[in-house]
């Protein structure tokens, strides 16, 4: 993983994910340059002085931005917001929960977000799922190429990722080459589920899942019996499970195995493993909606997946980092090892030839994602090739 700071993992990993998703080196630079040393103080003090370059830059953006669009220069200015909003919630996801300022600069991200899309001219809409009394807003994504109803892969983020982050990284457009559409999901625990809607996250993902197909049923543009799911990171967790509860997935794949995420817990407590977060006790607490970090460690107990993968009777692609900071690999071989019910189970371990060995591939993410985009079209029945 390309390392800017060296004694600092958390933001080595937001800088690496920021790159994903279409930062240029040269802003990378600027914005971090100034960062050596308060990449080694406190996590308040540190993300404070990363948030300030990060936000900064997000500003030259749109500055710029407002040039090209007087100019009626629109391509151009969508793509320097893109990257703002990229900017903004990198900082954003630093930020402590409740610390000043941090849900005013989510909003300001969404809005650069939507702006940015509707300029470069992006086929992708905002839609909102009814979800117990409130909704779960999520990215749809066409297939191209393809006349009638399509497959569909549903995309659900990390613990800390978020829909806008997952589409930037590639994956659905990856998807649409193939005839493949996506729908990426804020699910209870993430993005504006989370932070506007107060939907904390739930161990049974089926719950949410079920009703996200719910609403795909009600789609003409959607073929509901090649209807997939994919998860990243904690997302290799919420997957298996609903695909193993929901018995209308045609399809899975865990992009980073979480077989046991009580487990990783117990080991984090013991200071072993690498957080993903700063403020990380605190960050999960408000993800889960646990009133102290004894409460969350009751309530991660039911986070695992001993007993259910083996109820998954359908397609199931597993893949893993070789050299995963946060989840050990061996967790990827147990999960696949319980996937005895499944007619075409597969096993893919990136390794230093392919790139993407770190957590969930956010060191080097296109080769993994472009074979998960593959997988995912010889199972609905997309297509490899022009």
């Amino acid at each position: 993983m390309f390392k800017y700071f060296p004694t600092n993992y958390v933001w080595n990993l937001s800088v690496a994910l920021a790159i994903e998703m279409g930062a240029r080196i040269g802003e990378i630079e600027v914005m971090c340059g100034p960062l050596q040393d308060a990449a080694k103080a406190p996590d308040a003090a540190g993300t404070q002085a990363f948030r300030e370059t990060w936000v900064q830059m997000a500003d030259r953006l749109c500055e710029l931005a407002d040039e090209d669009k007087a100019r009626g220069r629109l391509f151009s200015a969508g793509e320097k917001i893109n990257r703002a909003a990229s900017y903004l919630i990198t900082a954003e996801r630093l930020q402590a929960h409740g610390s000043p300022g941090r849900l005013a600069l989510y909003r300001r991200h969404l809005d650069l977000f939507a702006e940015g899309v509707r300029l470069s001219g992006e086929r992708c809409e905002r839609v909102e799922i009814p979800y117990e009394g409130k909704h779960l807003a999520a990215l749809y994504i066409p297939a191209e190429g393809v006349n009638g109803p399509a497959p569909l892969l549903v995309q659900v983020n990390g613990l800390d990722s978020t829909k806008e982050m997952k589409y930037r990284v590639g994956l659905p457009a990856w998807l649409a080459k193939r005839g493949v559409a996506s729908l990426i999901v804020d699910q209870p625990g993430t993005g504006e589920a989370l932070r506007l809607q107060e939907l904390t996250a739930r161990y049974d993902s089926e719950h949410w899942a079920s009703r996200v197909v719910d609403w795909l049923e009600t789609r003409s543009d959607v073929d509901a019996k090649r209807i997939g799911m994919e998860g990243v990171s904690l997302g290799g967790y919420y997957c298996p499970r609903a695909v193993a509860f929901e018995p209308r997935f045609a399809c899975g794949v865990a992009w980073g195995a979480n077989h046991d995420w009580r487990d990783v817990q117990k080991r984090r407590l013991e200071k072993e493993g690498t957080f993903p977060v700063p403020h990380y006790w605190s960050h999960v607490c408000w993800v889960w909606g646990a009133k102290d970090i004894d409460d969350f460690m009751r309530i991660a107990e039911d986070v695992h997946l001993d007993g259910v993968v083996e109820k998954i009777k359908v397609p199931f692609l597993v893949t893993h980092g070789e050299k995963d900071s946060q989840i050990p690999l061996h967790w990827a071989h147990r999960t696949y090892e319980q996937l005895t019910n499944s007619p075409k189970r597969e096993l893919k371990v990136f390794t230093e030839r392919e790139g993407g060995v770190q957590h969930a591939s956010f060191d080097n993410s296109i080769n993994a994602g472009q074979y998960i985009a593959d997988w995912v079209a010889e199972t609905l029945g997309g297509r490899t090739a022009a």
